[in-house]
This record gives structure tokens, sequence and C-alpha cells, in this order.
């Protein structure tokens, strides 16, 4: 029908670069034919590149062997499609975020950061504004925001582990709590944190994330790493700490804390993220003010993509035009 195609990439360019190349891996003999990595190893895509861990490609990410499978060969047919019937392809990213990426795949044209205003703004759950007006009683840099995303799924163990922590920081904090996961005995032990904690804490179980992070009263996001997150955080120039889940939140976290240095990991000890870690890396993370300087460093060169003559700005002027040509 001479209906023009446009391919849209939402994560990392970077992920899309791996997906690319993942003829390469096959050669070299990096994973085999189900995408299974030949053995635990480090390997740069580009010599500018950020580093990426073979256990942790994405399509390892989702469970079993059996899973990987599914998710590596559905990339693979996905890529194959794309490259057959799309005429361009864009993705939510910036070229200030991943520069190496982009120039190692230039067919990637980024215009983000797409952040939805509040009039588009689609959520799974009803959105708890309240928590804005707790914000407004908050000292500026003082709160720190907690929140997981869609699919993060927490034991009964970690969730006292994440809230203790939290207490045991003497800091305001905001958790997002979802409805999935305030049920059973974590619903019994919430309630009675909630009541413990009143003076210097909020539950809610779903907030207006961007609304929250452009508050002044944040000062750092604990966040689970996913792509909209990431780009949301950066934008408004907000330290992370890093609690990935799957997927591609593992290689978001190496963005984060080594390409871009804003932000710490939390790491397992036992494959559980303790209350003194927790405690600790607030810590760590709030005494360092280059981390917030960095963060802030980031937003400005994000911001100024989408201004008019930003590079985003140019990339999604000519899509308009090439669309109506």
């Amino acid at each position: 029908m001479g209906i023009r195609a446009v391919a849209f990439w939402p994560a990392a360019a970077s992920m899309l670069a791996l997906i690319f190349n993942i003829q390469n891996l096959l050669d070299d003999g990096i994973i085999d034919t189900d995408g299974i990595p030949m053995k635990d190893e480090t390997i740069q895509l580009s010599p500018k590149m950020p580093a990426m861990r073979t256990k942790d490609f994405f399509w390892t990410q989702f469970g079993d062997k059996t899973t990987t499978k599914t998710v590596f060969h559905h990339r693979q047919g996905s890529t194959k499609s794309v490259k057959v019937a799309a005429d361009k392809i864009i993705c939510n990213t910036t070229y200030d975020h991943e520069p190496a990426a982009l120039d190692f795949v230039p067919q990637i044209i980024p215009i983000g950061p797409l952040l939805a205003t509040n009039s588009i703004a689609w959520n799974f759950w009803p959105e708890d504004s309240t928590c804005l007006n707790w914000l407004d009683l908050q000292e500026t840099n003082s709160v720190i925001y907690v929140a997981f995303g869609s699919f993060t799924v927490f034991d009964h163990t970690q969730l006292q582990e994440l809230a203790l922590g939290l207490e045991l920081s003497n800091r305001p904090f905001l958790l997002v709590i979802r409805p999935d996961i305030n049920n059973g005995e974590n619903q019994s032990f919430l309630k009675e944190f909630e009541e413990r904690v009143k003076n210097i804490g909020k539950v809610v179980q779903w907030a207006p994330q961007q609304r929250v992070l452009s508050h002044p009263s944040i000062a750092c996001f604990v966040s689970h790493c996913g792509w909209n997150s990431t780009m949301e955080g950066t934008t408004k120039g907000v330290p992370f700490l890093c609690w990935p889940y799957f997927a591609d939140q593992l290689f978001n976290q190496t963005l984060i804390c080594d390409v871009w240095k804003v932000g710490l990991r939390l790491d397992p000890a036992g494959g559980i993220i303790t209350r003194e870690e927790i405690m600790c890396k607030i810590k760590n993370l709030l005494q360092d003010e280059g981390f917030k300087v960095r963060a802030m460093e980031l937003r400005n060169l994000v911001i100024n993509n989408i201004k008019e003559g930003g590079r985003s700005s140019i990339n999604l002027n000519n899509l308009v035009h090439w669309i109506k040509a």
C-alpha cells in the first residue's frame, strides 16, 4: 500500500544493538543457537560501549532455559522483521544517554526522552496523589523515593528487609507497594509498619512518578532500573539506588552506576538485600554530593535534547517531515 513503516524500540539503544549483533555472538561462540551463553564472561559490542556480562543478557533473565529459548527466538524473529519491513527505527533514548551505542548502530534514531503528560498518562493502578501533599511537608532533598515498577515481586522476607532498612535510615521515605504485593502476610506486616513509621514515612499503592521525581523534597530514587523509570529519574536529576529485577534492568544498572555514575548498586547477600545494606547505601549515596552533581549535569544534557534545536527534537521533526513527504 506504500505506507511507510517505523519501528519503535522503547528500551535502551544498547539493548537493540545487542539484538542486532546476535549473529556475531553466535559466530564467535559466545552463545549457542538458543541464546544460552557458552560461559560467564564480559564482552563489549564495540570498544566504546559499556561491558556486558553474558549471564546478564536480557533474554536470560526471565527464568528457566525454556523461557530463555522462547524469548531469544522471539527477538531473533522480530529483528528480522524489523530489518525487512521498517524504513526507520526510533528509540526512547538520547544521544547523551548512549553515544557509543548510537554511534555503533547509527540507524537507531533517538527521539527521547518520551515522558507522558498528565493528560495522556496510562497506569496499571490508580495513582495516590495524596503523597504529593505529604511531600510538600518534607524538607528539600530529604525523601527516599522507593518504587519498583509494574512487575517486580518480593517475598515476605525481602519486603521486611526493605521496610526495616528504610526505617533504620532515619530519613523520610515514600514507599510504593503495588496492590498485588500488599496482600496476605505482607498486608498485615505493612499495616503494622505504616502505623509505626507514620511520622517519618508514607506507603502508597501507586504514585504519580514523574510528579514525585520532580518534587524538590526527593533526595534519591530506589529503583528496579526499568528503562522508563531510568529515563524519568535521569530527566529529573535524581540519584539512584539500583535494585534490578530482570530483563534489561541489569544492564541499565551498569549505565547508571558505571557510565553515568549517578547511582550505587544494592548488593544481595545470599540472595537477600539486607536492611543493613539498604541503610548503608542510602547513607553513602546521600553523603557524596558528587552523585547529585552528576545527576544534574546529565539532566541538563538530556533536557537540551528536547529543546528546539536539540538533537532529539531535530530527529523527531525530521521524522514527521519524512512521514508527510
